[in-house]
């Protein structure tokens, strides 16, 4: 039997002897493979493993192909970026674990971060160019004071699809009717536990009845589905993923269970990562009828549903199962700074030019040249554990 990056993988973390569910895991990873991914079949003590080899090369063919996109958005391997991350903030209200070292960060300077205005000015142009989803992000953006007029220029972009967010729950019940007038039509909430306890241990802070308030009030407002980010981590929260998968029984919730990523101050060990094949295997030996969802291109996770569930279950799998290759993500960071990859050190500022009085024109060339820089796929995770980045409250969640 040859070897393999995630056989040995496996190996390191002790775990050549899983038995993934008697072949359960078998047939949904077959199910699920996805011609654009490549999809190479290995066996661990006769179960079936998959190892994404994502090839940019095919990516022209695969990919959905917009006619009004900009060049400034199509990188050198043709991928068409579409979706823009935008961070409003730095602070935030919890001290999550993995997100920020136990002693804080340096918060930067709040005259070196986006106002309002600069903002607007420059989702404008990633929209006119092309990009019909915008998603914002912090730290906590709900703490901004002009969260709700954000929104509601940003709804009013011509051409923007999808208006998201990404919180953290704590104060978002009582903005959020006032955020859905706004124009916010898609909803992730952060939530590690179910647990009260282990909630205060993970974020340093109370807060997880007003999570869970959170979550039902958004569905009581008709978001469909609600989605709920849980980062895995062995001995932390990994003997709940059966019952955040509860969850998804009686509501419209997509529970989104994902792998543990190193960025600058969480202290990341790979003994703390959950694989997904282990994840979907907990899943598979505890709930019937799970099936694969067929998933879009740029789709950053698998998604299942469940035989008798109202809600559906996903996996993202940055570490063990990248999917560089349908990535369609930018991001712009609070401080203005530009990040075409998450896990890449290399950021641009297009606060400083836009401060210096540059035209669009200009800033169309400085972001297009950030984006033609963008390579085929990040490092492997043990390389990303020891590359400078980020903590990942800077970069926005």
């Amino acid at each position: 039997m040859r070897p393999t990056p995630l056989r040995n993988f496996f190996w390191h973390l002790g775990s050549k002897n899983l038995n993934f569910a008697n072949g359960k895991v078998r047939s949904l990873f077959q199910s699920a493979t996805v011609e654009r991914q490549g999809v190479v079949s290995d066996a661990v003590d006769g179960s079936l493993i998959e190892e994404q080899t994502s090839s940019c090369g095919r990516l022209s063919e695969d990919m959905p192909k917009h006619s009004n996109i900009s060049d400034m958005l199509v990188d050198s391997f043709g991928r068409q970026h579409t979706y823009l991350r935008i961070s409003l903030t730095e602070r935030c209200n919890l001290r999550c674990q993995y997100c920020m070292p136990a002693e804080g960060v340096e918060l930067t300077p709040n005259s070196n971060l986006l106002s309002q205005n600069e903002i607007l000015r420059l989702a404008n142009l990633f929209v006119s160019s092309g990009v019909n989803k915008i998603r914002l992000t912090g730290g906590e953006p709900t703490i901004r004071k002009d969260i709700e007029d954000i929104c509601l220029q940003l709804s009013s972009l011509k051409g923007l699809k999808t208006l998201a967010m990404t919180t953290n729950g704590i104060t978002l019940g009582r903005k959020l009717p006032k955020l859905k007038e706004c124009g916010l039509n898609l909803l992730n909430i952060s939530l590690d536990t179910l647990v009260p306890a282990k909630f205060e241990f993970m974020t340093r802070r109370k807060g997880h009845e007003r999570v869970m308030e959170s979550i039902n009030s958004a569905v009581d407002l008709g978001y469909n589905p609600v989605k709920v980010n849980c980062v895995v981590m062995r001995g932390f929260n990994d003997d709940e993923i059966s019952d955040f998968v509860e969850l998804t029984r009686d509501k419209p919730i997509n529970v989104r269970f994902i792998e543990f990523m190193p960025f600058d101050g969480n202290v990341w060990n790979v003994k703390k990562l959950v694989p997904y094949a282990e994840m979907l295997d907990r899943v598979v030996k505890q709930f019937t009828g799970v099936q694969r969802i067929q998933d879009h291109p740029t789709e950053t996770a698998k998604n299942f549903r469940i035989e008798g569930h109202q809600g559906t279950v996903s996996f993202i799998t940055s570490m063990t199962e990248h999917f560089c290759a349908g990535c369609n993500r930018l991001r712009l960071l609070a401080d203005g700074n530009f990040k075409v990859c998450l896990f890449g050190p290399s950021e641009v500022s297009l606060r400083d030019p836009l401060r210096s009085g540059v035209d669009d024109n200009e800033l169309i060339k400085i972001i297009g040249a950030a984006v033609k820089r963008k390579k085929a796929s990040h490092a492997g995770m043990f390389d990303l554990a020891k590359t400078p980045n980020r903590p990942m409250i800077h970069i926005g969640g």
